[in-house]
């Protein structure tokens, strides 16, 4: 299993462990100001694995989704850094944050977010059109079939189920060959069997392909796809596993009050 630095600020990764493709550094994030002021991340520090499957959990209001905002670059903090790589998100401004996220960075939401009006191949496509980027046919095809979309591309959203709307998402994150992968609750609009397609899918991509998927998840089923939850707690990292299963997850969780 790819092992992972979460160490402090500064220190190197030990022996053997894999470099982080994105971490936070002292992270800070506060909405609001006064006495309405309410502490999303209250100094977090920790690191994602290149080529790994990390998930983060947390009771409801517990910060994760805003982590992983301020990861992706979508939310700025109030203190602290976050390094994509050697890039500091934190000291770009909006131009060039905007191009680091369109070429180094992919997204599967909750929705699917597919253009109705598009064929699946069009969808998937879509970014690298919008960037001025011709799409490295090879890596397409490969994209393609480990998704299991060859027989689907000339369909549309409506023709499709809700399982493979959500791969066409995943394999138009992956076709641009981000550095990461954000998924925000992926599988929240699935059924049990589509969520397990689209999660194995996910694991696949990272096993067979290199990729590096941050997932923020409140199912433990979900869960034990990653090599590793982080959980949080009131805008803390307040713990890890490494080769969770949902028994395990679900036990962690009971102890959090998430």
């Amino acid at each position: 299993m790819t092992s992972t630095f979460t160490g402090p600020p500064g220190e190197a990764p030990s022996a053997g462990a894999a470099p982080a493709a994105v971490s936070a550094i002292d992270v800070a994030k506060v909405y609001g100001t006064g006495d309405a002021a309410v502490h999303a991340l209250r100094g977090v520090t920790v690191g994602f694995a290149g080529g790994a499957f990390t998930a983060i959990m947390g009771p409801s209001g517990s910060g994760k989704s805003t982590l992983m905002h301020c990861l992706a670059g979508l939310d700025t903090v109030s203190g602290g850094r976050v390094l994509l790589g050697d890039a500091d998100l934190t000291r770009l401004g909006d131009r060039r944050l905007t191009l680091l996220r369109r070429e180094r960075v992919g997204f599967v939401f909750q929705a699917f977010n597919l253009l109705p009006t598009l064929t699946a191949e069009e969808n998937i496509l879509l970014p690298l059109r919008m960037a001025g980027r011709k799409p490295e046919r090879a890596w397409f095809d490969q994209v393609v079939d480990v998704v299991g979309l060859r027989d689907r591309l000339h369909h549309r959203p409506s023709e499709l189920s809700g399982g493979q709307q959500q791969r066409v998402a995943c394999a138009r994150a992956l076709v641009s060959r981000p550095d990461v992968i954000f998924a925000d609750e992926p599988t929240g609009n699935l059924d049990s069997s589509s969520g397990a397609e689209v999660l194995g899918f996910l694991r696949t991509s990272v096993r067979e392909m290199g990729q590096t998927i941050v997932m923020v998840t409140h199912d433990p089923v979900a869960a034990s796809y990653a090599d590793r939850v982080v959980f949080l707690r009131d805008g803390l990292v307040v713990g890890e596993l490494t080769e969770p299963t949902a028994a395990t997850v679900l036990d962690r969780l009971k102890h959090l009050g998430g």
